[in-house]
């Protein structure tokens, strides 16, 4: 497959069809027949995807990589060759090889002859032992503990690569490159970096691919989905896939095809800079990305300009993330419905919580009220709220011992107690361990479709770096001079002056809140304190939170610790990846000065009826959730 088009004389246009194991599988073959883009990226990796690969390798050796990329890439081959389309894509997960080799022989079938390369060097799992006798402690990410105080053992472990692999490959002719363990922002970085020949010491021009890259990794969450304001996006029911166009100093145009679903515009662009960050200086294995200098512009219609981002020197370490079984859960959902639901779900958790004691092997246990039932319901389900019990522990234990505990209180709780689906057997949940190492003792390894192979240096491992190379400051957009706020206050839903978005980091949540106006920037920034988060949120009221300014974006970033245990796989959260955290912050009631509410018919008229639902909190809600835990080995767990 060769490109009509010559590295190094335009933008390289890089578009994405593919933002976790599951995706549209459409997206590819829609991608490729559209053309117009020099090389198509697909991100298939994500903390959960890893155990669920290690767990499919544990039953069979040459299993391990995301077998649906195969799918896709039979239904989008022909029209990748046609258009002289590149592909880049992580679903090597645990086995790039032998993806590579699979990928090789569907070519064949279809009779072409493309170069297909791939990148080793991620998975440290087979040298855990070796690592920690050469003192390599493997410190949990947050914590910093030592791996060896993890009670569980390891099924996966994988560092974060960066892109410069990728780049090699591409430069040796690759048509296809199957990566392993690369950072989601590594597709778009590798592909940029050998376009415009960049060197690792581009600190500027890199740092600019990985915003980039991080906003187009998920997908159509950079055209309007997830986006907290939906109710504008044309076509939400099939939004199209982002293509970012990168220019030779790394600032970058997102886009997307004409014709398709969703839409680009700065807020679409800055729920994606947001999402599952923490801190503003975004640490990638080849450079340190610092999204607080990041300037948006619109140039358009469905096209928005990231420029002015900064980069400085990548960290010494790199994330690897390492995943293991940590036991058994299970849950099941009762019914509360009609009148003293209060007493009703006490009696449950009174139950509940004996039968925790009495278990042997049960360590953890949460009682979740779900929903509010209404009074002088028309229907029954208008009366209804949901009680889920969720446990954890021993097979034993947290199995089917547990569901039939459960059956047998159909006929000795409380009145109208009906059960949501079948008892279950329940399963083995992950447990997840973030950890550092120096990037030194990785093979970063490039196959190349000829056979060779090429070792890829860390970027700048002895250059620790961290700042940012003094130069002038990008200005920030132009700003309304904010007229004192003298004007009442009212209380209004926190959404109708900002938009949010939110996502899991490990075993914490990221939480990014920006105004729609930037009039109210000033406001936010005074306001939305982490005391006021914690009075907003009251369940992170015990926790660490972190909080971040980005005047650029009008946005503040909050890094809640904690808030999701040891991790999605593990969390006895409701909502296991905290995606729903801004929406819930949203649609809380706080005190804004009336001239930064938008105007609207039924605000000046309680006569007037909200249009589809607007202003009026949803009809369920979480309602109050209990915990307890017998084990102090189980962390994260909120007694």
């Amino acid at each position: 497959m060769t490109s009509a088009s010559v590295p190094g004389q335009r933008p390289l246009r890089v578009g994405n069809c593919s933002g976790f194991y599951g995706d549209r599988a459409s997206a590819m073959a829609d991608m490729a027949r559209a053309g117009g883009i020099d090389v198509l990226t697909g991100d298939y990796l994500a903390e959960v995807t890893m155990l669920i690969l290690g767990k499919a390798r544990a039953k069979d050796s040459t299993k391990g990589y995301a077998t649906t990329f195969l799918q896709h890439l039979d239904a989008a081959l022909e029209h990748l060759v046609a258009n002289g389309i590149r592909l880049v894509v992580n679903a090597g997960g645990l086995n790039p090889a032998g993806l590579a080799a699979a990928t090789r022989e569907l070519v064949a079938r279809h009779g072409h002859d493309l170069r297909v390369s791939h990148i080793e060097g991620d998975d440290v799992f087979g040298s855990l032992d070796d690592l920690r006798q050469a003192g390599h402690t493997l410190p949990h990410l947050t914590t910093g503990q030592p791996l060896s105080d993890w009670p569980h053992q390891p099924l996966t472990a994988n560092a974060y690569l960066g892109g410069f692999g990728i780049a090699r490959a591409l430069r040796n002719g690759a048509d296809i490159v199957v990566t392993g363990r690369v950072t989601d922002a590594s597709l778009v970085v590798g592909p940029a970096a050998w376009w415009w020949g960049w060197t690792p010491d581009d600190h500027d021009a890199l740092a600019g691919a990985v915003a980039a890259g991080h906003v187009i990794e998920c997908g159509p969450q950079a055209t309007g989905g997830n986006f907290s304001g939906f109710r504008t996006v044309p076509d939400l029911v099939e939004p199209g896939f982002p293509i970012a166009e990168i220019a030779a100093d790394g600032s970058s145009v997102i886009t997307k095809n004409p014709g398709t679903g969703g839409v680009v515009t700065h807020d679409t662009v800055t729920a994606q800079l947001l999402y599952e960050i923490g801190e503003p200086a975004y640490l990638n294995p080849d450079v340190t990305a610092h999204l607080d200098t990041a300037t948006l512009t619109g140039l358009g219609e469905d096209r928005v300009r990231i420029s002015g981002v900064r980069g400085s020197a990548p960290p010494e370490t790199t994330k690897v993330a390492i995943t293991g079984v940590g036991g058994w859960t299970n849950s099941a959902i009762l019914a509360l419905t009609g009148t003293d639901l209060d007493a009703k779900a006490a009696l449950v958790e009174r139950f509940v919580h004996r039968y925790a004691e009495a278990a042997d092997g049960l360590d953890a246990v949460a009682v979740e009220r779900i929903g509010q039932a209404q009074h002088d319901p028309d229907t029954q389900n208008a009366g209804t709220e949901l009680l889920r019990i969720t446990v954890q522990g021993t097979q034993q234990a947290a199995g089917r011992a547990f569901s039939s505990r459960v059956v047998e209180l159909a006929l000795s709780s409380y009145p109208g107690l009906y059960s949501l689906g079948p008892p279950q057997p329940g399963s083995a949940f992950g447990a997840y361990w973030p950890a550092l190492l120096d990037q030194r003792t990785l093979h970063h390894t490039v196959h190349h479709h000829d056979g060779t192979t090429e070792t890829i240096a860390p970027g700048n491992p002895d250059d620790t770096g961290g700042e940012v190379t003094p130069r002038a400051e990008p200005a920030l957009p132009p700003q309304p001079v904010p007229a004192p706020r003298t004007d009442e206050l009212i209380v209004a839903p926190l959404g109708e002056i900002v938009h949010a978005r939110s996502g899991d980091k490990g075993g914490d949540a990221n939480l990014g809140v920006w105004v729609r106006d930037r009039e109210a920037w000033d406001w936010l920034k005074s306001t939305l304190t982490i005391d006021e988060l914690r009075r907003l949120l009251p369940e992170t009221r015990e926790l660490e939170i972190s909080r971040y300014e980005l005047p650029h974006l009008g946005a503040v970033n909050f890094l809640i610790r904690g808030l999701l245990g040891t991790g999605a796989t593990s969390t006895l959260r409701l909502d296991a990846q905290a995606k729903a955290l801004g929406e819930w912050l949203r649609s809380r009631s706080i005190k804004v000065p009336r001239s930064l509410v938008p105007a609207a018919p039924w605000r000046r008229s309680r006569s007037v009826a909200p249009p589809d639902g607007a202003g009026i909190l949803p009809r369920l809600r979480s309602s109050g959730t209990t915990r307890s835990t017998k084990s102090a080995k189980v962390p994260g767990v909120v007694a």
